[in-house]
C-alpha cells in the first residue's frame, strides 16, 4: 500500500462515524417535541446554556484571606489543555459567574451588557475567548445539545433543498402565539424541581415568518401541514462557521457600518423578488444575527460609534434588533464586551452614554496581585516544552513576576511594612505580627490595587527579548531579563510619567536585592547540605540541650570527661534563627518536648522534621564551612584541587536540589562568590 493510501486508511479507522451522525441528526418537528420531553435542556436560553456549561466542569471551594471563594475549573481551560488558563482571578471569575447565574434565572441581568473592565493585558479577551471556545465544545456534547430547523424549498429540476433559518432559531418558535400557553403548560408538567422551565420567547425571524405565512396560505391555515415542510437538525456552534458565536471589532468611523451588526440587502436577489423588503432578498448575517442562541463579543466596546450603541441597547434591554427595512427581530444571546481604563473613564464623563451605563453590568478584571499566580502566567509560555535549546535559569521568571506584581501594589499605610513584605503576605508567607485579618484589611484599604501597573504582556515581550538577544548563551538568567525590563521602560508607550518610571526603576533594584538574598540562601544551604555533618552537629546540639534542660553534665566524646553543657555552641545555633537570650530556655524545652512526643509515638527524632531547627543547623554549618571551601577563590583565576572538589560537590547539590544546570549553577556560584568577596554577607537569611 502506498504512503498516501495508508494515511487515508489510518484516518478512516480513527473516525467515529456514529458520533458524526449523532451531531448531524435531522428529523421532523414531532421528533423534536419527543426530544424536548426527554431532555428539556435543549430549549435553554443562551445565558442558561452558558452558565450550565461552566458548571459542567466542576468547582472547588478555596479560602482567600478567610473568605470562601468558588473556583470554577472551566477557567483552567480543560477544553484546550490549559492553553488559555486564567490564573489568580478567582474572585473576579466568581463575580462573573454570579452575574451569569442571575441571568440564567431571569433575575434581570439577562437584559444587560456584560462589560469586562480593566487595564491592558489583564485577561479580559482571554476570558471571553474561553467562554466562546467552551460553548462550541459544549454544543458538541449530549448535555449541551441544541436544535434549529430549515424549510423545504423546490430546487433545480424539481429537487427539494433545505434552507436553514438564518438565525438558528429554536423550533418551538414555530408554535403560534395563541397556542403557546397550553403547550408550555403540558411540556412543563414533567420538569424536575430546580430545572429551568421551558419557555418560548420571541417570534419568528423575518425570513421564517415569510416562509411560514406563505405555507399557511397554501394549506388554508393548516399548521400541521406546514410542519411537513420543516426539517429539524442538531445545531453545532462554531465561530469559524459563524454559527452562534459572533465577534465585532470597531473600525475607524468612516468604515463603520451598522449592517455589520444586523445584516444587509442582497442586491443580486432584488431582481428575483422585486423588492428590498422581501426577506429572501436580505442577508441576515450581521454579527447579532449569526450569534443568536450563543454569544457575541464586542472588542473595545466603548470605541463604538454612537449609532451602533442604539443597536446594542435594544439588543440587551429588549432582546431585539432592527435590520434595515424589517420589523424588530427577536434575539437570544449573551452580549459581552471588554474595554480598558481610559475608554471607561471617557464613558463616565460622556452624558450621551448614560443609557449604556444604565444597561451595563461592569465586572472589574484586575491584574494578578499574587506572586505565585503571576509566575504561572509566564511558566505557561516559557517552559522546557516551549523553549527549545535554551535553559531558563531558576528564579528568572520569579524575579520578572515579582517586579510586575510590585508595580501593581499600592504602598501600605502601615509604616512598618514594605511593599516587598506586602507582596510576600499576599503570596501566603507569614510575617510576625500579621494575621489573615490584617491581610484582608490591607486588600480592602487598597481598592484600586491591580487596576494599574505593568502588564504581563510587557514582561512576556522582555523575556522573549532576553531569549533572543543572548543567542550564544545556553541559559537565560534573571539579570538578563531584569536588564531587558529596565531598558524597555525608556520607550514604554503607556508610561509617560517620569515619576512612575522612576518608581518602577526603584522596584527593579528592590527585586535585585531580593534575588541576591534568595541565591545567597540557596548557596548557603547547598554548602551546608552535608547530611553527615548536619547529623553530627544536631546530635551534639541535642546532647547539650538535654543536659541543660535536665541540669546534667555532658560527657566529652574525645576526653571522656564530663563537662558543663556547651552554652557557646547552643547559642551559636539558636542565634541563626533569631532566638533571643531571654527565650533560649523556652526554645530548648520546646525541642525536648517535641523529641519526647515523637518517642511516645514510637518515632525517632530527625532534625529534618523540625523546619526551624533544620534552618538553624544549616546556617551554623555554613558559617563553619564557608571558609574551608574558600568560595571567594572562585573570583580569582587560581583554584586549588581540594577547593575545586568541594565546589563541585556544592554545584552538584544546586543542580540536584534547586533545578540549576551546569552553566547556571556555575553562574550563580560565581555571583555569590563575588558577594562574599565584597564582604557583603548578612548574618542569617531573609
Amino acid at each position: 500500500m502506498s504512503a498516501g493510501l495508508d494515511l487515508i486508511a489510518q484516518i478512516a479507522r480513527r473516525q467515529n462515524l456514529a458520533d458524526y451522525q449523532k451531531k448531524h441528526w435531522t428529523g421532523g418537528f414531532a421528533d423534536y417535541i419527543d426530544i424536548v420531553h426527554i431532555n428539556p435542556k435543549v430549549t435553554r436560553t443562551a445565558y442558561q446554556r452558558l452558565y450550565d456549561m461552566i458548571l459542567e466542569f466542576g468547582t472547588d471551594e478555596i479560602e482567600v484571606n478567610k473568605e470562601k471563594v468558588v473556583k470554577y475549573k472551566f477557567f483552567d481551560d480543560p477544553v484546550d489543555g490549559g492553553k488559555d488558563a486564567v490564573f489568580g482571578l478567582d474572585r473576579t471569575l466568581m463575580n462573573l459567574v454570579n452575574v451569569l447565574k442571575s441571568a440564567a434565572h431571569r433575575y434581570g441581568t439577562e437584559r444587560r451588557v456584560l462589560l469586562l473592565h480593566g487595564p491592558v493585558g489583564s485577561s479580559k479577551s482571554t476570558i471571553v475567548r474561553l467562554l466562546k471556545k467552551g460553548l462550541e465544545h459544549y454544543s458538541r456534547t449530549d448535555d449541551g445539545a441544541l436544535y434549529t430547523y430549515g424549510w423545504r424549498e423546490e430546487g433545480v429540476e424539481g429537487q427539494d433543498v433545505w434552507v436553514d433559518c438564518p438565525m438558528h432559531e429554536d423550533p418551538l418558535h414555530l408554535i403560534p402565539e395563541e397556542f403557546r400557553t397550553d403547550i408550555l403548560a403540558e411540556l412543563n408538567t414533567e420538569i424536575s424541581l430546580g430545572a429551568y422551565p421551558i419557555s418560548i420567547e420571541g417570534d419568528l425571524c423575518p425570513y421564517c415568518r415569510q416562509m411560514f405565512n406563505e405555507r399557511m396560505a397554501r394549506t388554508d391555515g393548516d399548521w400541521s401541514r406546514v410542519l411537513a415542510d420543516i426539517r429539524v437538525r442538531r445545531l453545532i456552534l462554531s465561530e469559524q462557521d459563524r454559527v452562534g458565536i459572533g465577534t465585532f471589532q470597531p473600525k475607524d468611523e468612516k468604515n463603520q457600518d451598522a449592517t455589520e451588526l444586523t445584516g444587509d440587502i442582497n442586491y443580486r436577489k432584488i431582481a428575483e423578488y422585486g423588492t428590498e423588503s422581501d426577506p429572501r432578498a436580505f442577508n441576515f448575517d450581521g454579527e447579532f444575527n449569526i450569534a443568536n442562541r450563543g454569544i457575541i463579543e464586542f472588542i473595545e466596546v466603548l470605541k463604538l460609534d454612537v449609532a451602533f450603541l442604539y443597536d446594542l441597547l435594544g439588543a440587551s434591554q429588549e432582546h431585539k434588533i432592527k435590520p434595515k427595512k424589517f420589523a424588530q427581530t427577536d434575539i437570544d444571546e449573551v452580549i459581552i464586551g471588554h474595554t480598558n481604563e481610559p475608554e471607561y473613564k471617557k464613558l463616565q464623563s460622556n452624558e450621551f452614554m448614560e443609557a449604556l451605563r444604565d444597561r451595563t453590568v461592569k465586572i472589574d478584571v484586575p491584574y494578578v496581585t499574587k506572586l505565585s499566580d503571576e509566575i504561572h502566567i509566564y511558566q505557561k509560555d516559557y517552559n522546557s516544552r516551549r523553549v527549545r535549546g535554551k535553559k531558563i535559569a531558576p528564579h528568572t521568571l520569579e524575579v520578572a513576576a515579582m517586579w510586575a506584581v510590585l508595580t501593581r501594589l499600592e504602598e501600605p499605610k502601615n509604616a512598618g511594612l514594605t511593599l516587598l513584605q506586602k507582596l510576600k503576605l499576599y503570596n501566603g508567607k507569614t510575617l510576625p505580627g500579621f494575621t489573615e485579618d490584617n491581610i484582608k484589611e490591607l486588600r480592602e484599604e487598597a481598592e484600586r490595587e491591580g487596576m494599574h501597573g505593568i502588564s504581563p504582556r510587557y514582561v512576556q515581550d522582555k523575556i522573549s527579548n532576553a531569549l533572543v538577544a543572548h543567542a550564544d548563551e545556553r541559559s537565560v538568567n534573571p539579570f538578563m531579563v531584569l536588564n531587558e525590563l529596565e531598558a524597555g521602560l525608556k520607550h514604554h508607550s503607556l508610561i509617560n510619567n517620569d515619576e512612575v518610571k522612576k518608581h518602577y526603576k526603584h522596584l527593579l533594584s528592590v527585586v535585585k536585592e531580593e534575588y541576591e538574598d534568595i541565591v545567597k540562601n540557596e548557596v548557603q544551604r547547598a554548602i551546608a547540605a552535608d547530611e553527615e555533618a548536619l547529623s553530627r552537629l544536631c546530635g551534639n546540639y541535642i546532647d547539650n540541650v538535654k543536659a541543660y534542660t535536665q541540669r546534667e553534665k555532658v560527657k566529652n566524646k574525645y576526653t571522656g570527661q564530663t563537662e558543663e553543657p556547651d552554652e557557646r555552641l547552643m547559642r551559636s545555633i539558636e542565634e541563626k534563627i533569631d532566638i533571643p537570650e531571654s527565650r533560649k530556655d523556652d526554645f530548648r524545652r520546646e525541642i525536648m518536648n517535641y523529641i519526647g512526643a515523637l518517642s511516645l509515638d514510637g518515632k525517632k527524632f530527625d532534625y529534618r522534621t523540625n523546619e526551624r531547627l533544620q534552618k538553624a543547623l544549616e546556617l551554623k554549618l555554613f558559617q563553619d564551612q564557608k571558609d574551608t571551601i574558600k568560595l571567594t577563590s572562585l573570583v580569582s583565576s587560581v583554584v586549588d584541587k581540594d577547593t575545586q572538589e568541594k565546589i563541585d560537590i556544592v554545584k552538584g547539590r544546586l543542580i540536584r536540589n534547586y533545578g540549576y544546570d551546569e552553566d547556571s549553577a556555575t553562574d550563580v556560584l560565581n555571583y555569590v562568590a563575588s558577594i562574599f568577596a565584597r564582604g557583603d554577607v548578612k548574618r542569617g537569611t531573609h
